[in-house]
């Protein structure tokens, strides 16, 4: 961590444990103070910087508000999503499943459910919270560790941008588990102005420092096309990406059936 973001985590911790909201404000109008003067770029990347912290600590107050888990999840609907578009008694695989709230919602619907997740402690906290006969929770990375077996739908939520290698990943798994269909879900990278003045002043742009990309509708579709895949639905919401994904194959398959049922 640099010196003035230590120095700014110092002055915001000291504030909250020690000092009224009259004394918070006044160390938010001498820090703004302290800016004046300064050339405009400069003074630019110091908010940026600091607003970067400010989010991270409101993320974290907005979990402890939803006890344990973020609002988003409840506020965007984003859930809905994945619940609409997944018929009861489907095998899912929710690849990158964090605490395991939609993999919940998902099993509530009458799906079997088998989630995995990277981190060890997120797994653990989705077992205490949610473990039951209708979702697996397993400690792996999906990229080394897939879990056997087909699957009818594979779920990537806010998933598929921290993966390097995402064109073979994809290949991978539409190989060895033959999903019908994929659910992605992943961040815009142009949902606000600031994103491209955060990139003109050299600072880091993504919404995640994890992140290996976020997109555009275009940059999407032609990685899915790469993959191999085709976009069949596709909506902007909450400056997200949220679209259902399947093979050419599975499309040919679905308009031999619809001539079938005719």
């Amino acid at each position: 961590m640099s010196v003035k973001k230590a120095i700014w985590h110092f002055g915001i911790h000291c504030c909250q444990m020690l000092f009224s909201a009259r004394v918070r404000s006044l160390w938010c109008a001498m820090m703004w103070e302290a800016t004046e003067g300064k050339k405009a770029d400069s003074v630019l990347r110091e908010l940026l910087t600091q607003q970067d912290i400010l989010t991270q600590r409101i993320d974290r107050a907005a979990i402890r508000y939803d006890h344990g888990i973020h609002p988003k999840h409840r506020l965007t609907g984003y859930h809905g999503f994945f619940c609409d578009r997944i018929r009861q008694g489907e095998h899912v695989l929710d690849i990158g499943c964090g605490c395991g709230a939609v993999a919940k919602s998902i099993a509530d619907r009458g799906a079997l459910v088998t989630a995995i997740d990277i981190d060890l402690e997120s797994i653990s906290l989705a077992k205490a919270r949610y473990g039951n006969k209708a979702i697996k929770f397993l400690h792996g990375d999906a990229t080394r560790d897939l879990p056997p077996g087909k699957f009818d739908v594979i779920v990537l939520s806010n998933v598929l941008e921290h993966i390097q290698n995402r064109r073979d990943f994809i290949r991978k798994i539409q190989s060895s588990a033959k999903p019908c269909r994929w659910l992605i879900r992943i961040p815009l990278i142009n949902r606000d102005w600031s994103v491209a003045l955060r990139r003109e002043l050299g600072l880091p742009f993504y919404s995640d420092p994890g992140h290996y990309v976020e997109y555009t509708p275009e940059s999407f579709i032609e990685e899915m096309n790469e993959a191999g895949m085709k976009v069949r639905f596709m909506i902007i919401n909450w400056g997200e990406i949220w679209a259902q994904v399947s093979t050419q194959l599975e499309r040919t398959k679905s308009v031999l059936q619809e001539k079938g049922d005719a």
